[in-house]
């Protein structure tokens, strides 16, 4: 499982934690910033993120989300910071380039927002066991149809990319160039995209056909290996993070007032 997973298991107390803890930590991390409504709480809770990231031992493995991010970050500064529909003070010129303060501003908080998103869906896939968080979902009397779902949707890219590996290997085994200039790779991936998209068609039949074999569809209930309780630390932080997120609403709307 661990080869189609982006899982991380350093043995951290992150590790340790229950999943429903980690799930209820995206959604307080997402949350506090759009409600309070305020920029600076977007990096506030970005750093929060990278610290637990740090703590976890995983921060080498979420740094390709940093390089994802910048390209689409860059692309909004430019866009928003030259053509935003409010601009009206200016705040700075590169060349022929006038950049503006209400775009900058708007550009500064979406940017924030998915670095905040990024981050915070990091330390909940990289720190959790797909398998068990499937596992506490069906305890939790959800269905294991749901539950197959969101492990579709976990595995769905490790797999994938460990296919194009796999076609990338053989191809280079065939003495076809795969490495070099642009265009030249751009003649590699073309190559690339129907084995890739085969294979997951291919990958979903089988595991469907195997799902029934085991069984899947029955009503009866299942049983399990093993039962994870919520240790006192899962609670403290969960109570933490919907205290906190009471807290926001509750200065949002005391500052509508």
């Amino acid at each position: 499982m661990s080869s189609l997973s982006l899982y991380v298991d350093k043995g951290s107390w992150l590790n340790r934690l229950h999943p429903f803890t980690k799930l209820l930590y995206i959604l307080a991390a997402i949350s506090i910033p759009l409600i309070g409504g305020k920029l600076w709480l977007f990096p506030i809770i970005v750093l929060c993120s990278v610290a637990l990231l740090i703590s976890g031992r995983c921060l080498r493995k979420a740094l390709p989300l940093i390089v994802f991010s910048f390209t689409m970050i860059l692309v909004i500064f430019l866009v928003q910071g030259l053509f935003y529909h409010a601009n009206t003070q200016v705040l700075f010129r590169i060349g022929a380039l006038t950049f503006y303060e209400e775009g900058v501003l708007y550009a500064s908080r979406i940017s924030f927002n998915i670095l905040n998103m990024l981050f915070s869906f990091a330390v909940f896939v990289l720190t959790t066991s797909i398998p068990e968080f499937v596992d506490e979902l069906e305890k939790s009397g959800f269905s294991p149809k749901f539950a197959y779902v969101i492990t579709s949707v976990f595995q769905i890219v490790p797999q994938m990319m460990k296919t194009k590996d796999t076609i990338v290997d053989a191809q280079r085994s065939r003495g076809m160039e795969t490495e070099g200039k642009l265009l030249t790779r751009m003649k590699a991936f073309l190559p690339l995209i129907s084995p890739v998209v085969m294979s997951a068609l291919i990958n979903t039949r089988e595991r469907a056909i195997a799902l029934e074999v085991r069984g899947f569809g029955r009503k009866n209930k299942k049983t399990v290996l093993s039962d994870r309780k919520k240790r006192p630390i899962d609670i403290a932080l969960g109570v933490l993070q919907i205290l906190l997120i009471a807290a926001v609403i509750v200065w949002r709307v005391a500052s509508c007032l």
